[in-house]
């Protein structure tokens, strides 16, 4: 890699990158974890509702006053929204998927995401998937059915929240990409941040219920993980390359595991073990081959493509 590379990919620091990455993916786990707590009391639309909107607030406390209200200023509204609605989707169908799915299990359907974007970028964006591609996303399929394998415990219709999720997930990663090329990623995460907020504050009002004092705090901390989270990994793609970080992804699994088995008492049969590891390893496979099947391209074109990567992973993980 050149010195131009380099300052291009932001990857003088690619150690401080990684950190940054666990540290982020640590912080999804916990708000994944904050957030099956809180709907075992609250209503789901009650609790996504906090999240959004604390989410909301700690970004206008921080872009706000730098940017103003031009931020909000997008040339692709009708694309803004849609990724908004599919972001919305995400949230409430994994977040329901939580009342009746294991915290690890949910995640790791969840991450079926990116499998999903390299099979449907095809007739969706036109792109190109080698024959190893094709292959990875199958075997990130396989790794679901050994999840949920017919006549285990989580063969049952919630099994489709995580599912829905990561569909939605998948579709909100397209629009990214889309959205990248006229906005920024700050536009297009306040753009969402604010249209969520606004629309789940027109039907909270039918959910409502106060919480207890420290539920309470727990309402701010699952906005305050999910919007720190986003900060650490914008800041990881800044230092390192998105090929290096994009395993490191999958260390949410791991926390999601350990906070289930410590938290809820989950612990992991051999099957979804076995499963997370498939689909964690087709997931690694699938960004290698991409990287190299990109390696060939000119370093402007290749660095449009890492921003568009990076700008959609910093938009949202966990939902």
């Amino acid at each position: 890699m050149t010195k131009t590379d380099m300052s291009l990919t932001g990857s003088s620091q690619p150690l401080k990158g990684m950190l940054l990455m666990v540290i982020a993916t640590l912080l999804f786990a916990s708000h994944d974890v904050l957030s099956k707590y809180l709907s075992g009391f609250y209503p789901v639309m009650l609790v996504i509702w906090v999240r959004y909107f604390v989410h909301t607030l700690l970004m206008m406390g921080i872009f706000l006053p730098q940017s103003g209200l031009r931020i909000l200023r997008t040339r692709r509204p009708s694309l803004q929204v849609l990724r908004a609605l599919c972001l919305l989707g995400t949230s409430l169908l994994f977040v329901s998927g939580l009342q009746y799915i294991p915290l690890a299990e949910a995640t790791a359907v969840n991450f079926l995401a990116p499998l999903l974007v390299t099979a449907l970028s095809v007739p969706l964006l036109g792109e190109r998937v080698t024959f190893g591609q094709w292959a990875a996303v199958l075997v990130g399929f396989c790794g679901v059915m050994i999840i949920v394998h017919p006549g285990g415990e989580l063969f049952t219709p919630a099994i489709l929240f995580p599912f829905g999720s990561a569909l939605c997930f998948c579709f909100y990663q397209l629009l990214t990409r889309r959205v990248a090329e006229v906005d920024s990623p700050t536009t297009s995460n306040f753009f969402a941040g604010i249209f969520n907020t606004l629309l789940m504050s027109a039907v909270v009002p039918f959910f409502w219920h106060w919480p207890s004092w420290l539920d309470g705090l727990f309402m701010v901390a699952l906005g305050g993980c999910g919007m720190s989270a986003h900060l650490l990994l914008t800041q990881a793609f800044r230092h390192a390359p998105p090929a290096l970080l994009a395993p490191l992804g999958y260390c949410q699994i791991v926390f999601a595991g350990i906070y289930g088995y410590v938290v809820f008492h989950h612990s992991l049969p051999s099957t979804t073990v076995v499963g997370i590891v498939v689909i964690c390893s087709s997931g690694v496979a699938a960004a290698w081959l991409q990287r190299r099947a990109k390696a060939g391209e000119p370093s402007v074109a290749a660095q449009a493509q890492r921003t568009g990567a990076a700008s959609g992973r910093a938009a949202e993980q966990g939902s």
